[in-house]
């Protein structure tokens, strides 16, 4: 059973979802340390101008906080006309936005149940199953060493391969992972490039971005597109 863990993050560019494609399960690691300036609340997209930043407020946010802590504004009417006036002619709009607004406009406000709902709608929408579990439903020992928990969540549901984004090389060591009888493996993203009614293509957007202008069968291919390493 292949594993992957990653703190929730809103609406992510395609390397995310390549990383919950590439598990069988996909635990969204909400009781850890909340980062401010990152990509949990915020993200970009293609506006006529140009690629342009959408945020939602996270009320109280702090490093200090626990992500389970916190949560989205309930206020997201800017950030959606922002979506909206964006992606007008996107030949995917209209199946897209209602699943985007459904996601920012969910009643339950905590970062990471808002997050799984977009992921659960987005895979739903491109007709494949995945599992999502958070990590602060979960019992297991949080004060141990980075490594150790995510070795720890690994043994809990027998997952014989770790996968983690590229980053995770800096951090973890493939032998550490072995002597427990897992396989560490690294999400790496191939070149992806589609349409987005502009002149440049400019990369790592928010899914968004893709799923206006790709087709299901489209989306999906690109997000086939990566290297397990």
């Amino acid at each position: 059973m292949k594993l992957a863990v990653m703190q929730p993050y809103l609406f992510p560019y395609i390397g995310y979802f390549q990383l919950i494609y590439a598990a069988d399960l996909f635990l969204i690691y909400d009781d850890v340390a909340y980062i401010k300036q990152g990509y949990i609340n915020r993200n970009s997209i293609m506006s006529a101008n140009g690629a342009i930043r959408f945020t939602v407020p996270v009320p109280g946010a702090s490093s200090n906080k626990l992500i389970s802590e916190l949560a989205f504004t309930s206020d997201v009417a800017k950030v959606l006309k922002t979506i909206e006036q964006s992606y007008p002619k996107a030949p995917y709009f209209e199946d897209v936005f209602p699943m985007i607004r459904g996601a920012l406009e969910l009643e339950e406000r905590s970062i990471a149940t808002v997050c799984q709902k977009s992921f659960e709608d987005i895979f739903s929408y491109l007709g494949i199953d995945k599992q999502f579990k958070k990590t602060s439903h979960l019992e297991y020992n949080r004060s141990a060493s980075a490594r150790d928990r995510l070795i720890a969540l690994c043994r809990q549901f027998s997952a014989d391969c770790y996968i983690n984004a590229p980053g995770g090389r800096k951090l973890y060591a493939t032998q550490d992972f072995a002597e427990k009888g897992i396989d560490l493996k690294f999400v790496d993203l191939l070149p992806v490039e589609y349409s987005q009614g502009a002149e440049e293509f400019v990369p790592n957007l928010s899914i968004i971005d893709m799923l206006m202008n790709c087709s299901p069968n489209l989306v999906i291919e690109h997000m086939e597109r990566y290297e397990l390493g």
